[in-house]
């Protein structure tokens, strides 16, 4: 039975979207970085080279543990959240004000570029960072408040240091929820500073993380390194360019009209506020504000990704839908509209170009990144021949594996290529290239003299083997060259080389870390 009307509304947003995000998770292919995050469920661990290991959880529980290996289940549990983040959204408006609330905050969730597709179709760590980042402002906002000492509260405190623990345990980002409920608690409750409860729900939190501490521990910290040196600004000069990248990144992957709405909302809030609770209001802002501020800071040095200040702007769209719901109908119909007219043209848009080359010719534009996730079911249907001719000739041994230079192209050769013709992808280079097939290359049974190897590359990427791979084997064989094409067009081809007889073992950077 539904609620109300716009309780009903909401329930047929969600499923009409939810058809949507399904289409497109079918439709297009996995990206750079949703298929290395593959790598997280075929190679699960505690803690991974880039991130911990939620995300990895996520897509095995999907994906019945790769039972249905597809990109569409590899996709599935964001598809799912974000039906689920969607009715979430909605009762936090309505936890926050009223139903009406909770409708605008479920339009303006949809209407994010970030929430909607990057996190709502894409598999991504923030898949599971926002669901659990969503539950903790609802317990936040239900118990900070408080001054009283129920036991129900200081419950709910315990289960804020579970999920802030979920969230930790899907992206470090999410230590800034405990920096958004301290500053709350010291600014405005210091009630919550005497009661053990609080502590205790701290201690959850960093009891969660213990796997991802004793996975760095056993190797020698590189993951909270590696992020620490992507936010270092302290080997670079400042740079108004990439702070400029970073802004137009926000206002871009939060839709240009939701990203307006939510900053003139917070400005009435911080000058006036007679739209919202004035004890919710501060809690809201410490979860967003000194997550951006942070990275606003490190982009003035050092590049940054958009989506990484992605969960601040959850609790500003808050904000957003709470001033929203206290203007007439008519002030507040064209910008939602218009937000989500843009989302759909975006969907189609993203569509024609990626499968179809549509909008602009691939020779047109220096890079075009919509390659990414095109062709690579085109090119296992045209490799696989080459690979079981030279099998059934003994040119090659069957067992020989595809080598790749950098973490991709390498995890989309080994979930569209390898995988389907009985190989498996071993990659050669620095961590800082590699990544977890480091890892991987250990657990795949490294290197050996004498060994055989294909190595595939790219036109739009072209890496030269004869820089890359000579220096390992003794010769390096012309390639085959395999044509992508789209739209009637050749947009990318493919060289597959066959390197004969390994002469020299590459060096392992992880074995060289681990053992000083």
């Amino acid at each position: 039975m539904f609620r109300s009307q716009l309780h009903k509304n909401v329930v047929w947003l969600i499923v009409f979207t939810t058809l949507i995000r399904a289409v497109l998770a079918f439709l297009i292919e996995l990206g750079n970085d949703e298929v290395y995050y593959w790598t997280y469920a075929l190679f699960p661990d505690w803690s991974h080279f880039d991130h911990p290991p939620m995300v990895g959880f996520f897509i095995q529980l999907f994906s019945l543990n790769l039972l249905f290996d597809s990109g569409f289940f590899i996709r599935l549990s964001s598809i799912v959240f974000a039906a689920v983040n969607t009715y979430l959204f909605f009762h936090l408006g309505k936890q926050i004000k009223n139903e009406r609330t909770g409708w605008y905050a479920a339009l303006l969730y949809t209407a994010s570029i970030y929430t909607s597709v990057i996190v709502g179709i894409f598999i991504l760590p923030d898949t599971p960072q926002v669901f659990f980042w969503l539950m903790s402002i609802s317990i936040m906002l239900a118990i900070l408040p408080e001054k009283n000492r129920e036991k129900a509260s200081g419950k709910k405190m315990l289960y804020l240091g579970l999920t802030i623990g979920f969230a930790m345990l899907s992206k470090y980002t999410s230590v800034f929820l405990w920096l958004g409920a301290g500053l709350y608690i010291l600014f405005y409750n210091r009630e919550w500073l005497k009661r053990y409860e609080l502590y205790l729900a701290a201690l959850i939190s960093l009891l969660l993380l213990i796997p991802v501490i004793y996975w760095n521990l056993q190797n020698d910290f590189i993951s909270f390194t590696f992020q620490g040196e992507r936010a270092n600004i302290f080997s670079s000069n400042i740079r108004f360019d990439l702070l400029g990248t970073e802004l137009g990144g926000q206002f871009f992957y939060n839709n240009p009209f939701v990203f307006v709405l939510t900053w003139i909302a917070v400005w009435k809030s911080l000058r006036t506020n007679n739209f919202m609770p004035k004890e919710k209001l501060p809690i809201l802002l410490f979860l967003s504000l000194p997550l951006l501020a942070t990275f606003l800071f490190v982009a003035l040095f050092r590049q940054t990704l958009p989506h990484w200040t992605g969960p601040a702007y959850l609790s500003l769209m808050l904000i957003a839908a709470t001033y929203l719901s206290s203007l007439e109908l008519k002030k507040t119909h064209w910008a939602v509209k218009s937000a989500l007219i843009l989302l759909a043209t975006i969907f189609v848009l993203a569509i024609a170009q990626i499968n179809f080359g549509l909008l602009y010719s691939a020779k047109s534009v220096p890079i075009d990144p919509t390659l990414d996730m095109f062709g690579w079911r085109q090119l296992n249907k045209k490799i696989a021949p080459l690979f079981e001719n030279d099998s059934q000739a003994g040119t090659m041994t069957s067992d020989a594996p595809i080598l790749s230079w950098r973490w991709f192209p390498a995890a989309h050769i080994d979930f569209y290529i390898a995988q389907h013709n009985q190989k498996v992808v071993k990659a050669i280079g620095g961590l800082e290239r590699i990544h977890k097939y480091a890892w991987m290359n250990k657990q795949r049974g490294s290197f050996a003299l004498g060994m055989d190897a294909y190595y595939l590359t790219f036109s739009n990427d072209f890496e030269d083997p004869m820089i890359k791979m000579i220096p390992y084997f003794e010769t390096v064989q012309a390639p085959d060259t395999i044509a992508i094409e789209r739209g009637g067009e050749v947009v990318k081809e493919a060289y597959l080389y066959r390197l004969k007889n390994m002469i020299r073992i590459p060096q392992n950077e992880l074995d060289l870390k681990l053992t000083h």
